[in-house]
């Protein structure tokens, strides 16, 4: 069983390395009839039982991958208005003006006329003068939409993988329309959810203490959009976000708590255990206790990942089977895999089954021990040296001090303040004063424990972060990890440090003296890029800020930095004032160190008083690199035009052709002109990025030959709303000979200059790291 359950796995994983969708001549029909075959086989032929396994788990992943990427959204009707009739599919969520939910479409129109093939699952924004909504209403739209499409850079998050993983098949927004009305409002229209947001709504108007209000509705319904940024930001630096996850943690502890008690009462009534044993009731009931919680939470892909484990363990139970631990979790592993194959893109998937077994490895099979150490201390130690490798992996970060909070939380969380929940939540419909004042008990006993976690939270040296390992010292880490972890009489336990060490002190690889990194970074309609040298790293711009809790320094660039292995930026250059290229200037130097910060706004950088003017004439040499800010001067300049260009090159270079670089933030023809008077000898550059994303007003004909690029980078978001870059642009370049980028297509952009100043390589992201679910969607 074991065996066979990472055979099936593997199968997934190896299918998930593909760039493109495999076996596209094959039918959709013609794949189930193959798997009809493979599964009779996997009982048939035991000699080779894993490796069918493992053809099975990659044809039952290609399987569900065609379902997903079958309906996609013609690329024609992107941008176009289309009227869609269908169901509000998840609780729909408030966030200022805007209202997003999920939307089940019935059936979709394009100028009158019905579309065969169109997506079938998406997400929704609607921005203003949104009426109340509720899950399970049938509405009428006329919307946007677009196919999957997100930031690809290194570090960064694969919003399109996550969007597949959810089987969205495309995303917009809802038009001020006529059309847009309500079509039915059947309560008995997806039941659970409606229960969901009405236990929502309840939990929101009874709880009367509102700092642990987000908190409180995560752990009784899943829902955790009121969590604060600060209560998310304790919990992740102390290794407790599982406790608002309802996952296998809650789950379990409800599952067993039911079936203790259960079987506490039913093997006191002698007559009915006679016909019904006390160990098969008490399994039913924690099953069931199980499922209700599951649904409770929306049966998210966690806690159906939760509900599958416990469900063979409490069937073991009925069974009164005695079963490995092992082959138990490896059941558990292969019902998991079939009910969702792309739940290996998660994050949480690898860190609950590494736990567990993690749990199983090092602590069954051992002589017991009745201390508390050993019951429960010693369970946190494992996990937390078990889960090193996989968060390093995901996150790049690791919360040293997590043993300890959650030694303390745990219990306390999972006894006191889940029960209370529980039994308040189950109240609150029917008998709201009971109910909310078992919530009012919850969040009181939330306040207990809160301060200690925020003493944890505060320890300066309580969170590793690092760059992601090297992939080679993937199996290294894994055999030191599998050290620790054993039996204490194994000889040489103590040498699993040595193998983990290269996890932890490899480094990135920098330039070498002279050389230089140059990336764009894919930040959207907007602007990021980062210079790297041997020891020293400058960021240009830090591109937009879309809300107050989300924008591109924390999304993009950091992630970036982190990647790339950077402690400290030398210099953050913030060449123009709009929200485009400032937007995400104050999320990065609130988390890392930024020694100086140069800007053609200093009035607008109140968060860093010491911020000086760029000024045309200033330059200087890091590591044998040349910086120089060729415009603005000191007056005469304003707005776009007023934007710092920074010229970046070769040590002793001269202006010949092919030796550097240039930054031209969003000057416009005022500010060419200017340049081509008192720079022209400058402007002769292998690499330019496009003067205000290629716009009509930037790039004048004049200043295109000056320049003379060899490639011009387009840093531009994915059908934006201006067009860019403007086609008339596109033909002066194109004429010049140059070769075109743009961030939206290929995602980040990396050019590799030698101390020569020739380009020596150019990595383009998107194309170099793109899986199936990415070329599908976009072809």
């Amino acid at each position: 069983m074991r065996f066979s359950a990472v055979a099936f796995l593997c199968g997934i994983l190896i299918f998930q390395q593909f760039a493109e969708l495999p076996l596209t001549s094959l039918s959709h029909t013609a794949g189930w009839l193959v798997l009809v075959l493979l599964v009779p086989a996997l009982w048939f032929f035991k000699r080779f039982r894993s490796l069918l396994f493992l053809v099975t788990g990659f044809h039952w992943a290609w399987l569900q991958a065609v379902l997903v990427l079958s309906t996609p959204l013609p690329p024609a009707l992107e941008k176009q208005d289309l009227v869609i009739q269908g169901t509000i599919a998840s609780l729909p969520q408030k966030t200022g003006h805007k209202w997003r939910f999920l939307f089940d479409i019935e059936q979709m129109q394009h100028q009158g006329n019905i579309l065969e093939i169109a997506p079938r699952h998406v997400r929704l924004n609607w921005y203003r003068n949104a009426p109340a909504l509720s899950v399970g209403d049938r509405w009428q739209f006329t919307v946007r939409l677009k196919r999957p499409h997100g930031f690809m850079n290194p570090g960064g998050f694969d919003y399109e993988g996550w969007l597949f993983q959810q089987r969205i098949q495309a995303t917009g927004y809802i038009r001020n329309s006529d059309e847009n009305r309500l079509l039915a409002n059947d309560v008995m229209h997806y039941p659970l959810q409606r229960l969901r947001q009405s236990l929502a709504g309840a939990i929101s108007t009874q709880l009367n203490e509102p700092d642990y209000k987000g908190i409180i509705t995560a752990l009784a319904i899943g829902e955790r959009q009121a969590i604060s940024q600060h209560q998310w930001e304790v919990l992740r630096k102390t290794g407790t976000i599982h406790l608002v996850a309802i996952s296998g943690l809650h789950i379990g502890l409800v599952a067993g708590m039911v079936f203790l008690l259960v079987q506490f009462f039913w093997s006191r009534i002698a007559n009915v255990t006679l016909h019904w044993p006390a160990p098969g009731v008490a399994a039913v009931a924690g099953l069931l206790a199980a499922t209700f919680y599951a649904a409770l939470a929306g049966f998210t892909i966690p806690t159906q990942r939760a509900l599958v484990m416990v469900a063979v363990v409490m069937l073991m139970l009925f069974l009164q089977r005695q079963r490995r631990f092992s082959d138990t979790l490896a059941l558990a592993l292969i019902i998991v895999l079939v009910i969702d194959p792309f739940v290996v893109m998660s994050a949480g998937f690898w860190l609950s089954f590494g736990a567990v077994a993690a749990i199983i490895f090092a602590m069954s099979g051992r002589l017991a021990r009745r201390d508390l150490w050993w019951r429960w201390g010693r369970v946190h130690v494992v996990v937390a040296i078990a889960l090193l490798l996989p968060l390093l992996l995901t996150f790049q970060q690791v919360p040293l001090l997590s043993p300890v909070a959650n030694f303390v939380a745990v219990p306390w969380v999972s006894f006191v303040v889940v029960p209370l929940v529980l039994l308040g939540t189950s109240s609150v419909l029917f008998f709201p004063e009971t109910g909310s004042l078992l919530l009012d008990f919850a969040a009181t006993a939330l306040s207990f424990i809160w301060p200690f976690l925020e003493l944890i939270e505060m320890q300066e040296q309580g969170l590793w972060q690092q760059h992601p390992p090297a992939k080679w010292t993937l199996i290294p880490a894994l055999i030191g990890t599998l050290l620790l972890l054993a039996p204490r009489g194994l000889p040489g336990r103590w040498l699993g440090i040595i193998w983990l060490l290269p996890l932890l002190l490899v480094t990135p690889v920098r330039p070498a003296d002279g050389d230089w990194w140059f990336t764009l970074l894919d930040v959207g309609q907007g602007l990021a890029a980062v210079v790297q040298t041997k020891n020293h790293t400058l960021v240009y711009d830090t591109g937009p800020r879309f809300s107050d809790s989300f924008d591109t320094g924390s999304a993009v660039v950091i992630p970036f930095l982190n990647s790339a292995g950077i402690k400290r930026v030398d210099m953050l250059m913030i060449g123009h004032g709009d929200n485009d290229h400032m937007g995400g200037a104050r999320s990065v130097m609130s988390q890392i160190v930024v020694s100086q910060v140069v800007t053609s706004v200093p009035e607008r950088v109140t968060w860093q008083p010491a911020a000086q003017h760029c000024v045309a004439g200033d330059k200087w040499q890091w590591d044998n690199v040349l910086f120089e800010i060729l415009h603005p001067p000191p007056q005469g300049f304003k707005g776009n035009d007023a934007s710092c260009v920074l010229r970046i090159s070769s040590v002793g270079d001269i202006g010949q052709h092919g030796s550097s670089l240039l930054l031209t933030g969003d000057i416009e023809a005022a500010a060419e002109r200017a340049l081509l008077n008192e720079q022209r000898a400058k402007l002769t550059t292998r690499v330019v990025v496009a003067p205000h994303h290629g716009s009509k007003s930037s790039s004048s004909q004049a200043f295109v030959t000056a320049l003379a690029p060899q490639y011009v980078l387009f840093p531009v978001g994915y059908l934006n709303r201006y067009s860019f870059p403007h086609p008339e642009v596109t033909q002066r370049y194109q004429q010049q000979g140059s070769e075109m980028l743009t961030s939206a297509t290929a995602g980040a952009i990396t050019f590799h200059f030698n101390k020569e100043g020739n380009v020596r390589s150019i990595e383009r992201y998107r194309h170099q790291n793109k899986r199936y679910w990415h070329s599908a969607l976009l072809r």
